[in-house]
């Protein structure tokens, strides 16, 4: 260790609290970036092993390859594991309504296989033979077409084929396909084998294995050896994932493959780099906050101790010591303190976000994977760049100001008089801020003039921190409110879906579901799309600026629903708005209607309202129903879960009817797609009773059981085991509205938990500096202080001044802090409501209050400590030091 480095250990010595509170904030920077990457890897994790359970931990696949090829894959030195199933072949799904799917595709597995490829049973087994098998729950979703358990059929297995390539899984199906012995020119064949029975044991979820654009639903049977074929598909698992591009690339061109992007993506693998975009783009923004906080406090340390040896740097050079010797003995000093800081900040940083883990882990299993926990994963990898990062930030902080010390002139340094340059302009104060503020604010004043470089990191490091505590609190705030309002006025807890379910079935499976544990209340509706014919003229005025129409009259198509609700329900609301049921009875009788639209604000809010539609009370329309594709070709609807449709009215099915508009509806609707949804409500609503009458067939209709349960998750867990059981063929959904508002929660909570732990430590590293630099001031003013008080200043005087000087470091934090804060506060709000939260600004008067007693706590204890320990001083004793 050379003469430089055993002073600069002598000097850290000497000013030890500096020392360790400069020790103490590189820990807090230092547990804040071990913290923040840790969580990365954690989450990311926690991401790849919820995908792996349900897609297979495999990572690429190969399609249609002979057994000699699975082989030799396994004995790869870079593969892991491997597995495959036999590809046997293609049977046509009668009866499918998916015109690009219309086959079963056969897949036999081994037991082994179950291990790499999840399935997921919702009811029954696994086959356990050849003349078994698994039917996907999406052949009836999808498909159109229902299969339960114990049900029989025989299919005639075969290859598809064109121009003498067989096709698999990989190859869209084409519409020019025929199912014949013989092979059209252009199209694809499908060369039938014999026809073989097999026995349905089991209803499984969609293989995760299964692309989108294959042309058949992978139905699972036993892979016994005795059908063994050259056609199999390898599902590769490597060693070293990153691996997987260059391992593909080496396999021949002639074998297609699939990579598993639904694990590659999280694992930044995958040509998808959304999520790792968003994650490693907000991990960069929290350690750059924690970089400029970190550097606000190492970079004052610094400029206060070479401000404490500037003279011991003026000797040094005077004896011949080089401006590069002066400036590594800085950043010696800078590695000294990151020595110490860093591993305890990473010592303190894991464990820290380890019980953070433990706290919201529950609530991300309630957000995305049940079944898979939040566990801390230890990246050596990201400790090493979190330990490089902190490091680096103590040599940004400490090169600035140790470049400024090597290079200020010999006799400036011993003289100590390059630090104060001052003229009588710099710190004149007014007449009146002497009469308001007296000498001792004057003084105070003064000095704050004085030394405006050496305060500025501390304004600086309290404005960062009212600033996140204010906006942290406000998006909190805010989106508490937008979770609760997005389901909180709901009519019922669970609601059943279905399109084109049978009503026999859907009333046979609603006397079943009302039975559930819980269940109190319950209710049928049925809602079918129509487009009505208006003339613009008929609307408000309101609604006809908000839609864009002009002020002459044309007629235009405008969607609407009708909803059937129970016959009770119907006219105890009409008996609730104080009308007469036998206005509302009979054939030509009106419809309750609602018709309602949003139109923006206007003003500085830019929330929406609520306007009439309409002008009148009610009015005559001309009826169009919305039909099905499958319906207005002449066939039955389709049943794919989502099905396309034709918005054109249904030739010769219009019908005339009278609407009484009402501002409320008796029973909320159906939930809808996105896709689906318009911006505004346009219903009509009708007894059950009148239904058979009223829709046409092929009318798209939407038929929904809504329940009211004092244990809406028991309850919706019971139903979801009667409608497997009840083998429901036909694509459904079952929401649990509470399930929605309960994940919102857990959403905020993890949101409030990651944002003030953040804004915690931000805070406590302003803290640390706040403190190191007016204690260290102070000690660097004693001989100052001591000539105010030896010429008669008392100690009430004393004390007055450094409160006046307290109150110019809060209120100038204030000044920048809480207009900054409210404007971003507000922009939080404008982002909300553009994205659809329908909330009202809430101005952040707590946080605001809170941080206007922070800065003033922080800033009065420490300038209390720094003083006293003046007092205690003996004055002579500080006259006379020289600070050397």
């Amino acid at each position: 260790m050379n003469i430089f480095n055993k002073v600069t250990l002598q000097s850290m010595k000497k000013s030890r609290t500096r020392t360790i509170v400069t020790v103490i904030g590189v820990a807090l920077s230092a547990a804040m970036i071990t913290a923040v990457s840790t969580f990365a890897v954690s989450l990311q994790n926690y991401m790849v092993n919820g995908a792996i359970q349900k897609y297979g931990g495999w990572h690429v696949e190969f399609l249609g390859v002979p057994p000699s090829f699975v082989r030799e894959q396994a004995a790869d030195g870079r593969v892991a594991d491997t597995a495959a199933f036999e590809e046997i072949g293609y049977a046509v799904l009668e009866g499918g309504k998916n015109p690009d799917k219309p086959y079963l595709f056969l897949a036999g597995f081994s037991p082994d296989t179950y291990a790499s490829l999840p399935v997921n049973l919702i009811s029954g087994r696994l086959p356990e033979n050849s003349g078994e098998i698994l039917i996907p729950a999406h052949v009836a979703a999808n498909g159109g077409v229902g299969y339960r358990v114990d049900d029989r059929l025989t299919l005639q297995v075969g290859n598809r084929r064109k121009g003498g390539a067989v096709l698999g899984q990989h190859d869209p199906y084409s519409p020019e396909e025929t199912l014949a012995e013989a092979e059209p020119a252009g199209g694809d064949t499908m060369a039938l084998g014999a026809e073989k029975t097999y026995t349905v044991v089991g209803i499984c979820e969609r293989p995760g294995f299964e692309e989108s654009t294959a042309p058949g639903y992978t139905v699972i049977t036993r892979w016994d050896g005795t059908d063994t074929g050259d056609n199999l598909s390898v599902f590769v698992t490597l060693k070293q994932p990153r691996q997987v591009r260059s391992y593909a690339d080496g396999v021949p061109e002639s074998y297609a493959r699939v990579f598993n992007d639904d694990v590659l993506r999280f694992m930044g693998l995958s040509d998808d780099a959304i999520f790792n975009g968003l994650l490693y783009s907000v991990v960069g923004i929290l350690v750059a906050l924690i970089m400029v906080g970190s550097i606000f406090l190492i970079y004052n340390s610094f400029t206060i101790s070479l401000n404490d040896r500037v003279r011991q740097f003026g000797i040094l050079l005077s004896v011949g010591a080089t401006r590069k010797q002066l400036q590594n003995s800085v950043l010696f000093e800078g590695l000294c303190i990151g020595a110490l800081g860093i591993p305890i900040g990473i010592l303190v940083g894991i464990p820290g976000i380890k019980l953070v883990l433990s706290l919201v882990s529950a609530n991300f299993g309630n957000i995305m994977y049940d079944t898979v926990p939040l566990t801390l994963k230890v990246s050596v990898p990201a400790l090493a760049a979190a330990a490089a990062v902190s490091m680096a930030t103590i040599l940004i902080s400490a090169y600035i100001p140790a470049r400024k010390a090597a290079g200020a002139p010999v006799m400036e340094c011993i003289r100590q008089t390059g630090e104060v340059r001052l003229n009588a302009g710099t710190v004149k104060t007014s007449k009146l801020a002497a009469r308001l503020l007296g000498l001792e604010g004057t003084l105070a004043l003064k000095n704050f003039k004085r030394n405006r470089r050496r305060y500025r990191s501390i304004v600086l490091s309290l404005t960062l921190s009212v600033v996140l505590l204010v906006t942290a609190s406000t998006f909190s705030s805010h989106l508490k409110r937008a979770a609760e309002g997005a389901v909180m006025d709901s009519d019922y807890d669970i609601c059943f879906c279905a399109r084109d379910m049978d009503e026999g079935e859907l009333f046979a499976l609603y006397d079943k579901l009302r039975t559930a544990d819980g269940v109190y209340e319950s209710s049928y509706q049925a809602v079918s799309a129509y487009t009505a014919s208006v003339n613009t003229e008929d609307f408000s005025e309101g609604y006809r600026e908000s839609a864009g129409y002009g002020p002459g009259g044309e007629v235009v198509e405008l969607p609407m629903d009708v909803q059937f609700i129970e016959d009770k329900l119907y006219w105890n609301f009409i008996e609730s708005l104080g009308l007469s049921r036998e206005e509302f009875t009979g054939p030509d009788a009106p419809l309750i209607a609602v018709a309602k639209a949003k139109k923006a604000d206007e003003g500085e809010t830019g929330k929406s309202s609520l306007i009439n539609m309409f002008a009148g009370s009610g009015i005559s329309l001309s009826l169009k129903p919305v039909m099905d594709v499958g319906a207005e070709m002449g066939g039955e609807p389709q049943t794919d879960g989502a099905p396309e449709v034709d918005r054109r009215p249904g030739a010769g099915l219009e019908r005339n009817v009278v609407l009484a508009f009402v501002d409320t509806i008796p029973l909320d609707t159906l939930p809808k797609p996105p896709s689906e949804v318009t911006p505004y409500v346009f219903l009509a609503v009708a007894p059950y009773g009148v239904k058979a009458d009223f829709v046409s067939p092929g009318t798209r209709t939407d038929l929904g059981l809504t329940f009211r349960s004092e244990n809406p998750s028991q309850s919706t867990a019971e139903m979801e085991a009667m409608i497997r059981g009840a083998g429901t063929a036909c694509g459904y959904n079952l929401y649990n509205m509470q399930k929605i508002l309960e994940q919102n929660r857990n959403t905020t909570f993890v949101v409030d938990v990651f944002t003030y732990v953040f804004v915690a430590m931000i805070s406590l590293i302003a803290v640390a500096n706040v403190f190191n630099t007016i204690s260290t001031n102070i000690r660097l003013r004693r001989r100052e202080l001591a000539m105010l008080r030896s010429i008669g200043m008392s100690d009430r005087d004393f004390r007055k001044m450094m409160s006046f000087e307290c109150i110019l470091y809060g209120a100038r934090t204030l000044f920048l802090g809480l207009p900054m804060a409210g404007i971003l506060s507000w922009l939080i709000y404008r982002w909300m409501v553009w994205g659809g939260a329908e909330i009202d600004f809430m101005f952040p008067w707590d946080s605001m209050g809170i941080s206007v007693l922070g800065v003033f706590l922080v800033v009065f204890v420490t300038m209390l400590y720094a003083v006293n320990r003046i007092r205690k001083e003996n004055i002579i004793d500080a006259l006379r030091d020289d600070m050397t």
